[in-house]
């Protein structure tokens, strides 16, 4: 009987012996610096290697020519300067016990016409992606002259760093343009049957086997079924791998699917609210169907299903890519035995949105990944014990009360409501965004795990707090939902809290207004929708939800289709008041013009962020040492704070979260880390 977890187990991979099944596959955080992996993408790497993984890619896209310019921060594999850079980063990696591969591609059209040196893009048709919205060029002979040198040259700059191998990407980039009937609609010697698409990929591996010799490992993260009427099935693309194979491919990277618009990548990579690990079992269809190694990465979020599949055989490598965002040492934690402590991944996929809201990647609730500069992911003791009160036990609070408590502090938490997760707990009223509450129930139990005293239905008024007597004062009471902006009717308006809590239930004719942009009116629309209220929402901007990415909108988008959602841009609510015969009148303008429309429904739901709730902060102040003042440049660098404008002030007083003013989770647990990793 095995007696090794079989995550931990070592897997051969050619002459490359890994440390483990474990793989952060080949993903691009944007963390590079003109183009180059300096330290910020070399710490980040790091960290996972240092928290056990077995191997970690880097370059998710890293491109191989000018032609393929950066779409969201890739690295730039035909600049000579990049190896010293990448040959630093492997020899860290190394030194902490894994191996490390990247990826390299040409984007073919997946990128713009105007960004980097805006060059014609380059495709194996005339084919626009509409997620990147470029028109290509047909590639011409001479393009795909250099076009191989410079997959050989930039393979050539990987051997010279030192990485144990590369990956050639192959779904929705160049290469798979040339091999799938979808996208390949030449009518040269290029186009045609399999063997004729076939051409161009082929070039290119045996091009790069020759450059980098017999040793080094070289594999294709590979769509085998594109899952589409027109293009690549699993039996084309079966066959397309037993030739690469025989050119030189050494491991599969199993993709199904395609990239080319935000539907499709959600597919591929998917969000919380969808089957865990949906590609899993196709994956080992493909395994017992080919003879080198496989790896598979998509919504394997939890180790009990990552064991499940290697196991049980599906793969041989499993890629968990966000997971290891969410907690780079979750190998390391699997090998102590304190799985039940490791930060889970709760599928929001604001890393891979927030690479195009913000230029990199961020995971919603761990604010040091990507920062590994300034924030640990390990908080350090501090050398003095002193007593701090967290006010709110939402996001923000929790994350202040988990990071004191590691500090070793003696840490009390007071909340007004009989449970944590405050907004948290809101946004995951909505069922398919339900898996939110584990950024709660992980902040507790390691809260608790660190000492952390709770207590539920406690109103943190100014005398109880008081009575604590603490050395540090963290305010993190959230907000309240903002009416304000109405210049009249605000009495008259339910507000996205209202509907997600149940507190109330609009049905018939329900005007949804948006002047926040995020999650919560589309959720509240959604939910509406989904209790047959024929919804109407309505927003200022441009666009549906700026904030909401490509990665989660189209869940919205799909809802309202099915619900028959309809959608308003480019009004402003103004005011409400009771119409002659019942109901309500909202009455909507134009930014751009001077036109007055008026909607006629039974309810108005409304969602324009939040205001501080800071009466308690406000009450405290005189009794702080610092006036709630916060030294910014000491907050950066994660150094105590040290201003004292009160001699008779008898603790220091901080507000964060949406207590200062309304924000996101991601900023309410950065506030947190940042701020308590130093007191």
């Amino acid at each position: 009987m095995r007696s090794v977890d079989p995550l931990l187990e070592p897997f051969s991979l050619k002459h490359l012996t890994l440390r483990n099944r474990v793989v952060s596959t080949s993903h691009e955080p944007a963390y590079a610096e003109d183009g180059l992996p300096k330290e910020r993408y070399r710490l980040y790497h790091l960290e996972k290697a240092l928290g056990g993984v077995g191997l970690t890619m880097i370059g998710g896209s890293a491109v191989v020519a000018r032609d393929s310019p950066p779409s969201f921060g890739n690295l730039l594999l035909y600049k000579d300067e990049i190896v010293p850079w990448l040959r630093r980063l492997t020899d860290d990696v190394h030194e902490a016990g894994a191996a490390v591969m990247c990826q390299v591609t040409h984007l073919g059209r997946r990128t713009s016409n105007y960004s980097g040196d805006w060059l014609p893009l380059v495709y194996a048709s005339p084919l626009r992606e509409p997620a990147h919205r470029s028109f290509p060029k047909i590639a011409e002979p001479w393009d795909l002259d250099r076009i191989v040198a410079d997959y050989v040259s930039a393979a050539q700059r990987c051997v010279a760093a030192g990485l144990d191998g590369i990956e050639l990407e192959s779904y929705g980039h160049l290469l798979d343009g040339f091999l799938s009937p979808a996208t390949n609609q030449r009518d040269d010697h290029l186009g045609g049957d399999l063997e004729a698409r076939m051409v161009f990929p082929r070039r290119v591996v045996r091009a790069v086997r020759a450059a980098v010799g017999p040793d080094f490992v070289v594999g294709i993260r590979m769509s085998m079924d594109e899952d589409s009427s027109d293009g690549l099935g699993r039996d084309e693309a079966l066959e397309a791998l037993a030739r690469y194979v025989d050119d030189g491919i050494d491991f599969l990277s199993v993709i199904k699917g395609t990239i080319e618009s935000d539907a499709t990548l959600a597919r591929v990579i998917p969000s919380m609210g969808t089957p865990s690990a949906p590609f899993l079992d196709f994956t080992g269809e493909i395994k017992r169907s080919v003879g080198i190694p496989v790896m598979h990465a998509s919504r394997i979020s939890d180790v009990a299903t990552a064991r499940h599949a290697v196991r049980d055989g599906l793969l041989d490598l499993v890629g968990m890519t966000r997971p290891q965002m969410a907690d780079p040492h979750l190998v390391s934690k699997v090998a102590a035995g304190e799985e039940d402590r490791i930060r889970p991944c709760v599928g929001a996929n604001y890393c891979l949105d927030a690479i195009y809201q913000s230029g990199d990647a961020k995971c919603i609730h761990n604010a040091a990944t990507g920062r590994e500069r300034t924030l640990s992911h390990v908080v350090a003791a501090a050398p003095v014990r002193r007593k701090a009160v967290v006010v709110g036990a939402g996001p923000a609070g929790l994350e202040a009360a988990r990071v004191l408590g590691e500090r070793g502090h003696q840490v009390v938490v007071l909340e007004a409501a009989d449970v944590p997760g405050g907004q948290v707990r809101l946004a995951a009223a909505a069922v398919r965004r339900r898996d939110l509450m584990g950024i709660v129930d992980w902040r507790v139990s390691e809260a608790k795990h660190f000492g952390v005293e709770f207590h539920y239905g406690a109103f943190g008024d100014e005398q109880t707090v008081l009575a604590e007597e603490p050395d540090v004062v963290v305010v993190a009471t959230g907000g309240l939902p903002n009416t304000s902006f109405l210049r009249e009717g605000a009495h008259l308006v339910s507000d996205t809290w209202d509907v997600l809590s149940g507190d109330v239930h609009p049905q018939g004719r329900v005007l949804v207004y948006d002047d926040n942009g995020a999650e919560p009116a589309l959720d509240a629309a959604e939910m509406l929708a989904s209790r047959a209220a024929a919804v109407e929402l309505v927003t200022p901007e441009r666009m549906l939800a700026p904030d909401v990415g490509s990665m989660n909108s189209p869940a919205y988008l799909r809802a309202f289709e099915e619900h028959d959602v309809t959608v308003t841009l480019a009004r402003r609510l103004t005011e409400v008041h009771r119409g002659d015969g019942g109901g309500l009148v909202a009455l909507l303008r134009s930014d751009y013009t001077d036109l007055e429309v008026e909607r006629h429904v039974d309810h108005v739901v409304v969602e324009h962020g939040t205001l501080p709730n800071d009466e308690l902060y406000l009450d405290l102040m005189s009794h702080s040492t610092n006036g709630g003042a916060v030294d910014h440049a000491a907050l950066l660098a994660v150094r105590p704070q040290s201003i004292s404008t009160n001699p008779d002030g008898g603790f220091a007083l901080y507000r964060i979260g949406d207590a200062v003013t309304s924000r996101n989770i991601h900023a309410a647990v950065y506030d947190a880390l940042r701020l308590c990793s130093a007191i």
